[in-house]
């Protein structure tokens, strides 16, 4: 009986030791993160995030002040308004020019009726040569200013045109200046670009921030990544794509495991990392992969993992 109960006992002390099987790899879990920074500088109004927060893609988090880039657009556009003002209006001027040549075209259509009137006078002797010459000389002389009057017209017009394109040229590259200013106007909401959660903030609402500097780092830990490390005799056994076993502590004596897939094999060897413990295992080289594994929420970046290979994924 005693004997019976102390077989019993090594076969439960053994159901509780961990996974016997030994890991083909082991590492680190690692996340894709991305530093969010100022697209402008200036003083942040609001940063409405914390540390550990989950946040959604496209999300506003924050707000620089912009109003002396408000003010830079206002005067552009100012500038853009004031180039209207001074362009000539033609209408006026050619106008009266065109009354000019009315005058001048009934003044020619009486001269001629008089001219006619004075031939047909002259062919009866009641007339004499001199003021049919008189009146062909006036006519001629009207013509010429009517021709005059034709070219001013045309010159007008031309000159007046030329001025306002010389004036609206100026007026695309302040629209464009106008533009790249509205731009900025909208870069200064802090707009979260992944869906993640927050890791570290950088900064706070009140201080003065410029363009460039870091303001929050964001991680999707929805999938993390194992960056495991495996000799050059096991590296025919891996490959893209292939399903492998993940294991991470769970208290003293049981893992929790994982389905992971292989992402990414290195085709470089290295030596193994020194947070490897003994010096003759950090001497080995060693191919680094890396493991993609669908987050619970349990697995941490920097948590040590193992993987193992060849075990069967229920």
């Amino acid at each position: 009986m005693s004997r019976l109960l102390t077989l019993v006992l090594v076969a439960g002390l053994a159901s509780c030791n961990k996974d016997p099987d030994k890991a083909d790899a082991s590492g680190t879990f690692e996340a894709e993160e991305v530093v969010v920074s100022s697209e402008i500088g200036g003083k942040i109004i609001s940063f409405d995030l914390e540390e550990g927060q989950a946040l959604s893609k496209g999300k506003i988090v924050g707000l620089i002040d912009a109003e002396n880039l408000i003010l830079q657009k206002a005067q552009v556009e100012a500038s853009i308004k004031a180039l209207q003002q001074k362009m000539t209006n033609v209408r006026p001027q050619v106008e009266l020019l065109k009354n000019q040549l009315l005058v001048q075209t009934s003044r020619l259509a009486s001269l001629q009726r008089e001219r006619k009137r004075t031939a047909n006078l002259l062919a009866e002797d009641a007339a004499t040569g001199k003021q049919l010459d008189d009146l062909n000389a006036q006519i001629d002389v009207l013509e010429r200013e009517m021709a005059v009057t034709r070219q001013q017209i045309s010159v007008q017009k031309n000159t007046v045109g030329t001025q306002n394109r010389s004036i609206l040229s100026e007026g695309g590259p302040l629209q464009k200046r106008a533009e790249q200013i509205d731009d900025q106007i909208k870069r200064a909401n802090i707009t979260n670009p992944i869906s993640g959660t927050v890791i570290t903030k950088y900064a706070e609402a009140g201080e003065v921030t410029s363009p460039g500097k870091a303001l929050y780092k964001i991680a999707d830990l929805s999938m993390i990544t194992l960056r495991a490390y495996i000799s050059g005799s096991q590296l025919s056994d891996v490959k893209l794509g292939q399903r492998v076993n993940v294991r991470v502590d769970k208290g003293e004596d049981e893992y929790k495991e994982f389905a992971g897939t292989v992402t990414w094999i290195s085709d470089q060897a290295e030596f193994t990392p020194k947070t490897i413990q003994t010096k003759e295992e950090r001497a080995n080289l060693v191919y680094a992969m890396k493991v993609v594994v669908r987050n619970d929420g349990y697995l941490k970046i920097g948590m040590y993992g193992e993987a193992i290979l060849n075990k069967d994924i229920r």
